[in-house]
């Protein structure tokens, strides 16, 4: 594809730049996973990619870590269209996601289960958001539930959802409280130190975004802290990520990260003015494409060991 023109031949260019990243043996992977697009089934892409250890970090909204619970559940997504009555749908209790369906119950019942996780959970620890999400997929890993997160805890892979509240979790969090007194800290700020200390495991970064929005940026900040920290060490050097990619139908004259480009990051320090590709495409169409092509190379990649990040919570785990 990367012989033809437009978006396609982006879409060949960030294929490239993609197996580059996974020969790379110095190299930390990170991928941003904004939007919701566990409903698409785009969760079932996620989980291949950390299985086969072609990603090492997953920075991500709370609905894509949670909605894919949801089927992961065997609850039914239905094919809807987005021509429809609302209101009847509210008094259905059918949800809908554009053109996508779910059951209000059976969504609380998933919300349900992250309540109980949280009610479960020790109190006097205070958590990063990938502690928190290792420790819900060891819970998801002994029920069975095939999701991300439990994807995740098998491989050892972190996830941080640096926006956590604004999702399912949110009002999970909400009827713990309201209803056992349950609180629990998952701080955000220590995400942060986590995230830096992971790119600090590898020479280089490659960064790989779906959408933009909280992940895309938090992610892009990690490039900044690291060339901070040389600063620090007395040594002028920009330390951006090697090689990104993004998938989005954003545009950057409206002003938003989701669609600014990657060579606007270049002026931030943030990416390096080669080895990048920004494709507007629409993810669920992007995505899968890019995936078979990286299917059919079958390359062995052998990620870096991340584990240090659960060691505080490792205790934990096995009363998950």
């Amino acid at each position: 594809m990367s012989d033809t023109a437009y978006q396609g031949r982006r879409l060949g260019e960030a294929f490239k730049i993609f197996v580059s990243m996974l020969n790379e043996e110095d190299l930390i992977i990170y991928m941003g996973l904004a939007g919701s697009m566990a409903t698409a089934g785009i969760w079932t892409v996620i989980t291949w990619l950390i299985e086969r250890d072609y990603i090492d970090v997953l920075v991500s909204t709370g609905a894509n870590v949670s909605e894919d619970i949801y089927a992961g559940l065997g609850y039914p997504y239905g094919k809807g269209s987005p021509c429809v009555d609302d209101e009847l749908l509210l008094k259905l209790k059918i949800d809908r996601f554009y053109d996508v369906y779910a059951d209000e119950y059976l969504y609380r019942e998933m919300e349900r289960l992250l309540k109980e996780f949280i009610i479960d959970l020790p109190s006097e620890h205070i958590y990063s958001s990938a502690e928190f999400m290792y420790l819900l997929g060891a819970r998801l890993d002994r029920l069975g539930i095939d999701s991300i997160a439990r994807s995740a805890y098998k491989r050892r892979t972190p996830i941080f959802v640096p926006a956590i509240v604004d999702s399912g979790y949110g009002i999970a969090a909400f009827l713990a409280y309201y209803e056992k007194k349950k609180r629990i800290i998952i701080d955000q700020f220590k995400d942060f130190e986590q995230m830096i200390s992971i790119s600090e495991r590898g020479k280089d970064t490659g960064v790989i975004y779906i959408g933009g929005g909280v992940p895309k940026d938090l992610i892009q900040l990690v490039a900044v802290a690291r060339t901070l920290i040389e600063e620090r060490k007395g040594v002028e050097e920009v330390r951006p990520h090697k090689y990104a990619i993004q998938l989005t139908t954003d545009l950057p004259q409206w002003g938003g990260l989701s669609g600014a480009t990657l060579e606007e990051a270049v002026s931030w320090g943030k990416v390096r003015a080669t080895g990048s590709s920004m494709v507007h495409v629409d993810a669920t169409i992007g995505l899968p494409i890019l995936i078979a092509g990286i299917k059919e190379l079958d390359l062995k990649r052998v990620k870096k060991d991340l584990s240090f990040i659960f060691e505080s919570v490792e205790r934990y785990a096995e009363k998950m």
